[in-house]
């Protein structure tokens, strides 16, 4: 058993509150951007897009459509996770593209990788499409939370905002995005009483199952 990734989820939780005068330095900033950016990703599509937020104004205005929820504006960073919600033909293309470059697979099988997340994507309702790049999402803010933890940075994902909203301040729809889910960065305060309760988790017995 690893006690360090362990320890890491022992550490971590949704803060609260956090300290607005502490910054993450540029070194672990890019690491963390890295992380999302290598995440696991359904045939490599990368249908997340991400938005990092350091305007003050800016997150006042998205703290207005997040329930007032305060660690939007006191967190070093705003991390906003978005999902496309089409993917088109140039988008395919440019995904086998940037993959014949890493791979020098040859324009035959360039084309079959083409028709192959073409039919994939043409057989799917805008709907079920929004929801699959919406769950593609997820699994970057998961691993963005244990990058997180690593570093001692604090994190709290958040679905408790107006994506509308968001879009509004963001013009995200211009960009053929929505406001998946949001995650404030930094690090915790003092007076965040959270940081001092016990993590509360189902026991194994009835977490798991063995067949």
């Amino acid at each position: 058993m690893n006690n360090d990734i362990l320890n890491d989820l022992q550490w971590r939780y949704a803060t609260k509150k956090f300290d607005a005068s502490k910054k993450i330095n540029d070194q672990d900033l890019e690491t963390l951007l890295e992380v999302m950016r290598m995440s696991p990703s359904s045939m490599g599509l990368q249908t997340t897009h991400v938005l990092v937020i350091t305007d003050p104004e800016i997150r006042a205005q998205l703290t207005a459509h997040s329930y007032n929820q305060q660690q939007v504006k006191d967190a070093s960073h705003l991390i906003v996770l978005c999902s496309y919600n089409s993917l088109d033909e140039n988008y395919i293309q440019s995904h086998a593209q940037r993959t014949d470059e890493a791979r020098e697979m040859g324009e035959e099988r360039v084309g079959k990788m083409i028709e192959s997340i073409g039919n994939f994507v043409g057989n799917k309702s805008p709907e079920a499409i929004h929801q699959w790049t919406s769950n593609q999402t997820y699994i970057v803010l998961g691993q963005l939370l244990s990058a997180c933890a690593r570093l001692k940075i604090d994190a709290t994902p958040m679905e408790g905002f107006n994506p509308k909203g968001y879009d509004e301040v963001l013009h995200l729809s211009e960009k053929n995005l929505i406001a998946t889910v949001v995650c404030p960065i930094g690090y915790r305060s003092e007076e965040d009483a959270y940081q001092h309760l016990k993590k509360v988790r189902k026991s194994k017995e009835s977490y798991f199952t063995f067949i």
